[in-house]
């Protein structure tokens, strides 16, 4: 299992560059702070639904 879970981490750290580009992260209760020479970005709703529609897929499989 956390060899699976390294795995899936891996390949998304590798297509950042690519996930970066679609818009779904942007949703509304996300925090985004910018500065000259700083940018923080912390996905609380993204974070959320994710973990609903993961939540709702392993619920599924399980029965």
């Amino acid at each position: 299992m956390l060899v699976a879970i390294g795995i899936t981490i891996l390949a998304i750290g590798l297509l950042w560059p690519v996930i970066s580009k679609v818009p779904f992260g942007r949703l509304p209760g996300d925090i985004a702070i910018k500065k000259e020479g700083f940018h923080l970005y912390i996905p609380i709703t993204t974070m959320i639904v994710v973990s609903l529609v993961v939540s709702v897929v392993l619920w599924l499989f399980k029965k």
